[in-house]
């Protein structure tokens, strides 16, 4: 089931038993580790991140879930990073988390929340680690 319109909040991540996949469906790293779930008997619940961004307060739980810094879920490719000037160490936990939040494209891609606990699917195969 694909979250509905809107921000997905916080609290709304872990709250599936199957847990909750941040996919976007033209990255193939994405669909890939979306398949390896899926071959498994496991059905999260797909958030397309891209048409229903995360808000500040469910990255900040996301961050949690996977034990990294907000500097450490961004996409450093994508054009707002530079644009934004991310690369900047001195912007504040807070200033990454709100870029995330306002460019739902800087998040890296795929993650899969399952339990309290989360991964980066990349390689893929690392989402079955919450299996």
């Amino acid at each position: 089931m694909d979250e509905g319109p809107g921000r997905v909040a916080a609290g709304r991540i872990a709250a599936m038993e199957n847990g909750t996949y941040l996919h976007n469906p033209r990255c193939s790293k994405s669909r890939e580790a979306l398949a390896l779930l899926q071959s498994r008997g496991v059905q999260p619940q797909v958030v397309l991140y891209l048409e229903t961004p995360l808000d500040a307060a469910a990255i900040t739980e996301l961050l949690a879930a996977l034990g990294v810094a907000a500097r450490d879920l961004l996409r450093r490719g994508e054009e707002e990073f530079a644009q934004l000037g991310l690369d900047d160490p001195a912007l504040a936990e807070d200033a990454l988390i709100q870029a995330m939040a306002t460019h739902p494209r800087l998040i890296e891609r795929p993650v899969y929340v399952r339990g309290g606990r989360a991964v980066i699917g990349r390689p893929p195969e690392r989402v079955l680690e919450l299996v």
